[in-house]
């Protein structure tokens, strides 16, 4: 199959897969044929709305059916879809309705016991139009089957058109991605690149039709939009999502809807692999584990294997701005190899570690990694600066990721350029976690570090300098930030401290903080 674009996909997805399960959610159990007319009725609904080719529209909502169809929808219309991290807050997520210039927004009101129409009006966020996809519909609000039913006035032909004429060079989606500066930045992703990228993912995995694939990866992240919802497009898997990762909910639907791929950060079969009903469940159709930001040691790949029955592990490497895909480790690699390294780089994909001037580094010697390819972003939205600085004149990426490269062209990342680090599976920049401390209003001077945790991989831990004469508490700055920012970006330790050290720029030593939290922690 060769679809170059998303509407593409979802009509040869219709006509290859047929009557096979494509979807699966609570009472919802659609084929690729009804999934394929979903999508179509929802596309023609966001004409009837206005929505016009290049339009911006976003989605806030968990992993549910709603937020594929509407999401779908919007790239079988020409738009630009926006998704939007579950775990902002009204502020985080209002800024990126404005700066992308939303022109609708597809929500929810009952998720986790959060309205994210409450946080975003309680933000000071109004004036957005808004579907609600589940839940209460407040005031002003459109539900989901009103909303829908606007189809019946456009006729499908001209919904063939508008799909027609989205070509694979056309934006399909703008991905948020933190940086060092402090705002998160836009990444602006193409069809073709997308559609490209995620076939060869499909490849080297082996997804295939007869797949049941829980998808616990956020819709809003490429990992669950592009490998999750794209891929079982591409090959006919059956998309089962989970909106939210808990263990005993996860155990229990392996067995209930014969899941034979969970792919997910490590961190996710660690508590799987610890939990102590683990003997209670019946895990034995698992064959398919696609994992990667963090290092998987190899005694967890062996007990993936002989306790949890996976006959397949790969680990991979990516980022945002290069479509979410660099490097994948293939079916047949030794245990050592997946454990030690995220692969080698997908066919037409150029990955290469380089020193501060872009020259070669030997095997085995550190540098900056660096891609060049398809799967390239075409840039930041609205900011040619920080473009420039990623994307050099020769179209090499520079991810801020250090890595060593073996002789085989096998990655293996070693450190951050760019200080971040890992939150059981979700990036954490510690500019934009400063940034946002610094709202407190004890806090005067802030850094964040990234520290080892058992469970989530790193934790972010705080050093704050407390404002002119205030005495800050750490347990109430603990909360406030739980409050005011994604929980994955709150730091889980905070140590009040007189000054930072910095060097004679001016410039926080990072290291020192790192080595002081292990010191605190461990003493």
């Amino acid at each position: 199959m060769d679809a170059s674009t998303i509407p593409r996909l979802v009509d040869a997805a219709a006509d290859r897969f047929g009557d096979h399960e494509a979807f699966v959610d609570g009472d919802i159990r659609w084929s690729f044929t009804g999934y394929r007319d979903q999508i179509h009725r929802a596309a023609r609904a966001l004409m009837a709305r206005g929505i016009q080719p290049d339009d911006r529209v976003a989605v806030w909502a968990p992993n549910i059916a709603e937020w594929a169809v509407a999401a779908l929808g919007v790239h079988c219309v020409g738009g630009v879809l926006v998704p939007i991290n579950t775990r902002f807050k009204g502020r985080e997520a209002g800024d990126l309705l404005d700066r992308t210039s939303a022109r609708l927004l597809f929500t929810v009101t009952d998720f986790l016991d959060t309205d994210y129409v409450g946080l975003l009006r309680e933000a000071g966020v109004d004036g957005v139009d808004t579907v609600i996809l589940r839940g209460s519909v407040p005031d002003g609000c459109t539900p989901w089957r009103e909303f829908t039913a606007m189809a019946d006035r456009v006729d499908d032909t001209a919904r063939t058109m508008r799909s027609a004429a989205v070509g694979p060079d056309d934006f399909c989606n703008i991905m948020f991605t933190s940086g060092t500066t402090g705002a998160p930045k836009g990444a602006m992703l193409r069809h073709g690149a997308v559609c490209r990228s995620y076939r060869s993912w499909c490849d080297v995995i082996g997804l295939g039709e007869d797949d049941r694939y829980l998808v616990v990866n956020p819709f809003f992240h490429s990992f669950g939009l592009h490998a999750g919802i794209l891929a079982c497009l591409m090959t006919g898997a059956t998309l089962v999502p989970h909106p939210v990762f808990d263990v005993p909910s996860v155990m229990v639907r392996v067995p209930e809807e014969r899941i034979s791929v969970l792919p997910g950060p490590p961190a996710i079969y660690q508590t799987i692999l610890n939990h102590p009903d683990l003997d209670d469940f019946d895990m034995s159709t698992l064959r398919l584990a696609v994992t990667g930001a963090a290092p998987v040691p190899v005694p967890m790949i062996e007990a993936m294997r002989q306790r949890l029955g996976f006959e397949t592990i790969i680990t991979g490497y990516g980022l945002t701005e290069a479509s979410g895909i660099a490097t994948m480790c293939r079916h047949d690699d030794p245990p050592e190899l997946i454990s030690g390294s995220s692969g080698r780089a997908l066919d037409d994909v150029e990955v290469l570690v380089v020193d501060a001037d872009g020259t070669t580094m030997p095997a085995g010697e550190p540098g900056e990694v660096v891609i060049r390819g398809y799967n390239v972003m075409v840039g930041y939205l609205d900011d040619p600066g920080q473009t420039a600085e990623a994307i050099d004149a020769d179209g090499w990426l520079h991810t801020g990721d250090i890595g060593v490269m073996d002789e085989n062209g096998y990655l293996d990342i070693t450190d951050r350029l760019k200080d971040m680090f890992i939150n059981g599976g979700f990036n954490v920049y510690p500019a934009e976690v400063e940034s946002l401390l610094l709202a407190h209003p004890l806090i005067g001077r802030v850094a964040v570090v990234g520290v080892h945790d058992e469970r989530l991989g790193e934790v972010g831990m705080a050093f704050v300098v407390p404002a002119t004469g205030a005495e800050p508490d750490t347990a109430e700055i603990i909360s406030w930030a739980r409050r005011e920012m994604a929980n994955y970006k709150a730091p889980r330790h905070v140590e009040v401290v007189d000054d930072l050290p910095v060097n004679a720029s001016g410039k926080v030593l990072k290291q020192v903080l790192r080595d002081r939290a292990v010191a605190l922690l461990n003493s």
